[in-house]
């Protein structure tokens, strides 16, 4: 008998839930005789929310249950937040599918509109769980206290409304997707603030051998930020850095070929390397790898070396 059901793992948040609900409708929408259905899982990542990212040393920590479900078989195809997905996929797994991309800056949401980083106050307080946004931060802004800032969106916005902090930062594609802009003071460009590996897009994840999964999902891929993406993961996986390390990169497909940039940091932003390069579609993984070379040649290492040293994170 035909199979005409999908099941999709996601995780319980408010942001998780509507990427399911978009897949859903997208893949609906392609497959007119397919049913969905959403199947919540908690995650690691999803119950530890007093501690930072950084100190919790877990590769998996937004995707290890999921991933558990799909290779159970319980779900058909896991969706995640791109840059929550880490770049060593399970034996049995893979990576299938990546939509299309939000955009992928960061926002400053501060208590006036139009406030950015550079007109915030001398020693303004900016709360954010991200060492990849602390270190580009107070590389910009050597002045400004940090705060940790955990939980899901919503919960990060509430927190700092009653707060005394200054300003927060986000991701712009969560931030949007949930209907929130008018907390957003300003976007952050990609030159002040290097976005996460994979961020504003949507993964998805299947069993490598779930061939009905494979075929209706692929309805929905797209091409040229697949690409993209595959080529900033590459370079995370050279660099053998997750969320505890501050690394930030972001790819885009052109005409005349396929371009990189990428940052790595000191915590405290007193070093920064940052380099760009251009390679062919053909090769993604290539060129991620190549530039991830050049910024360990930079002096990158010495810094991964310090992070990993000083840290519990086991690469």
């Amino acid at each position: 008998m035909k199979k005409d059901k999908l099941i999709i793992g996601s995780r319980g948040s408010e942001l998780a839930l509507w990427q399911a609900k978009h897949i859903k409708k997208e893949l609906e929408k392609k497959n007119k005789n397919l049913s969905v259905e959403i199947k919540i899982i908690n995650t690691k990542g999803d119950k530890i929310l007093d501690v930072a990212l950084s100190k919790i040393g877990d590769k998996g920590l937004f995707t290890k249950e999921l991933e558990n479900e799909l290779l159970a078989g319980s779900i058909d195809i896991a969706v995640h937040s791109l840059k929550d997905l880490q770049t060593e996929i399970p034996n049995g797994l893979k990576l299938a599918v990546v939509t299309k991309r939000h955009s992928v800056e960061d926002v400053l949401i501060a208590r006036k509109k139009g406030t950015k980083i550079n007109n915030l106050r001398e020693g303004a307080v900016v709360a954010t769980g991200s060492l990849r946004r602390i270190s580009q931060l107070k590389h910009l802004r050597p002045d400004i206290i940090i705060e940790e800032l955990r939980g899901n969106v919503p919960t990060r916005i509430k927190k700092f409304l009653e707060s005394n902090w200054d300003a927060i930062i986000l991701a712009r594609a969560g931030v949007e997707r949930l209907k929130l802009n008018k907390h957003i003071s300003s976007i952050i460009s990609k030159n002040e603030i290097l976005p996460a590996v994979g961020q504003g897009a949507l993964g998805i994840e299947i069993h490598q051998d779930n061939n009905f999964a494979e075929k209706i999902v692929k309805s929905i891929n797209n091409e040229a930020v697949y690409c993209a993406v595959r080529a900033e993961r590459a370079l995370l996986k050279s660099l053998e850095g997750g969320c505890q390390v501050p690394i930030g990169a972001f790819a885009e497909l052109k005409n005349n070929g396929l371009y990189l940039e990428a940052m790595v940091g000191s915590v405290d932003g007193s070093i920064t390397f940052r380099k760009k390069l251009r390679g062919t579609k053909s090769n993604p993984e290539k060129l991620g790898e190549k530039l991830a070379k050049d910024l360990l040649e930079a002096g990158a290492s010495v810094i991964l070396k310090e992070v990993y040293s000083t840290s519990r994170i086991k690469k």
